[in-house]
């Protein structure tokens, strides 16, 4: 059973057919990589799978259940967590605090201290709760917002663009950190940086105009002729 599941998921603005009965499946423990050219619906399918926007047709299910008419908050407690929904930095507020405004709207909120902790060690932010958070490098906020999520304990986490503006030794960082989140937490990663995709992804699934273009695992994806004239570039 696929951990993440959609089925003719549809999402229209007007006249344009953002998500156009989209299929989409995330399994257990992979890095699961969406990309495609700007405007192929990547951001709007995400936030139709975490509840951010309704789905106009389809279904959604997360581990059998099915979550379709779920709002965002009830996906969070089930264990399904997106970085640009929850995860938006209070810059005024410590890195500690950041955290556990995310750990209090979690399905296991647990000890509040040791929970925050153990995420700030996770990520390498380790003796730095106490940092107002919109004084750290921009690298460093990148990953408070990854602590965040990893606090709620999810058992999936949807990254969108992530290593947007991080230096190449951050990303590097970044990519080790990642493959130590599997195999207990599944990944959807939306990254416009081909090189962290087919390093990182397990498979790959390619979106134009709404619709699925193409899926498969990296090697396959990069041979595939209609996504090299639609996005890679031959």
């Amino acid at each position: 059973m696929s951990l993440l599941s959609a089925r003719g998921l549809t999402r229209h603005f007007g006249g344009i057919r953002a998500v156009d009965g989209v299929d989409f499946d995330l399994e257990p423990g992979e890095i699961h990589a969406l990309i495609g050219p700007n405007g192929a619906g990547k951001t709007t399918l995400v936030s139709l799978l975490s509840g951010r926007i309704p789905a106009q047709a389809g279904t959604i299910t997360l581990a059998g259940e099915d979550i379709t008419r779920l709002p965002a908050h009830a996906r969070v407690r089930r264990g399904l967590a997106y970085t640009f929904q929850i995860t938006s930095i209070f810059p005024g507020l410590t890195v500690f605090d950041n955290v556990a405004l995310a750990v209090q709207g979690g399905r296991q909120p647990g000890a509040l201290g040791p929970t925050v902790e153990a995420a700030l060690a996770r990520v390498g932010l380790q003796g730095m709760g106490a940092e107002v958070a919109g004084t750290l490098s921009y690298g460093h906020q990148r990953l408070l917002e990854l602590a965040m999520g990893l606090a709620l304990a999810p058992r999936v986490l949807i990254l969108d663009e992530p290593t947007q503006g991080l230096a190449a030794g951050e990303i590097e960082g970044f990519k080790a950190l990642v493959r130590g989140l599997v195999p207990q937490v599944a990944v959807l990663l939306i990254e416009h940086n081909m090189e962290v995709v087919m390093d990182l992804a397990t498979r790959i699934t390619v979106l134009t105009s709404g619709r699925v273009l193409a899926r498969g695992t990296p090697a396959e994806i990069r041979a595939d002729k209609a996504v090299q004239e639609a996005y890679l570039g031959a």
